[in-house]
């Protein structure tokens, strides 16, 4: 067991999330790296290998420091995860706020820059599943829920409706990554092929054929708006 193996051991109970929620350590006079530094250098990593290739090995290798160093700012690769998934959504831009009126653009456009930060950084969309308690994630989800509350969305609409948007984003960039990490038009012909020999039993797949390779953007637009549509039926509505 190597020394990495033995400090991952040592901390299997401080999981993800838990960066969020640890005292700052007391910084070291003239400390040789910063965590600024550690989280740029993290997502420089993922965005060229993904998450699979991350280890604190390489990205110390990469800081140019030793492991001692880099376990003096983050505990765990889990820590560097929940750092760098917190810094890449400092990208997506708040709205300016329209009030009740403009909520539905409000929503728009942090939704669209939502996904446009999750396509920048394709490893991202995958690990949205761990906790996301950091400052950048919890100012646009207090953006969101502010907004419908002021559209007049109360519960438990409003957290069907905040949690059926968060879904939409995730899951259509986790979609839109995975097939571009591939050869997508050799994809999507052999997915029409596929469906094509078995026209009888998916006749509308046949038809339509797979959303492989087709217009992305338009198809997120058009989802979401139909999204919205379905949510606005729900404003003003009474708690049940």
């Amino acid at each position: 067991m190597d020394d990495e193996e033995v400090r991952a051991s040592r901390t299997a109970r401080q999981g993800a999330g838990e960066v969020w929620f640890r005292p700052a350590r007391a910084r070291r006079e003239a400390p040789p790296l910063s965590r600024e530094r550690i989280v740029t250098e993290a997502v420089a990593l993922l965005d060229e290998e993904g998450a699979e290739r991350l280890t604190m090995r390489r990205l110390a290798e990469r800081l140019g420091t030793g492991s001692t160093t880099l376990y003096w700012h983050v505990r765990t690769k889990d820590d560097v995860l929940d750092l760098a998934l917190d810094a890449i959504f400092g990208d997506v831009g708040l709205p300016s706020g329209g009030g009740a009126d403009r909520w539905r653009a409000d929503v728009t456009a942090l939704i669209g820059g939502w996904r446009a930060a999750l396509l920048r950084h394709p490893w991202s969309a995958a690990l949205l599943g761990r906790p996301l308690m950091g400052p950048n994630v919890l100012d646009r989800a207090e953006f969101l829920h502010a907004t419908l509350v002021a559209a007049g969305f109360t519960e438990p609409h409003l957290s069907a409706a905040a949690y059926g948007l968060s879904n939409y984003v995730i899951g259509s960039a986790l979609m839109q990554a995975t097939w571009l990490a591939r050869d997508e038009r050799a994809a999507r012909e052999a997915a029409e092929e596929h469906l094509r020999t078995r026209r009888e039993r998916y006749p509308t797949l046949a038809e339509y054929g797979p959303p492989i390779g087709k217009d992305w953007d338009t198809a997120f637009t058009i989802g979401l708006d139909c999204l919205l549509d379905g949510i606005e039926t729900r404003r003003n509505t009474p708690a049940e």
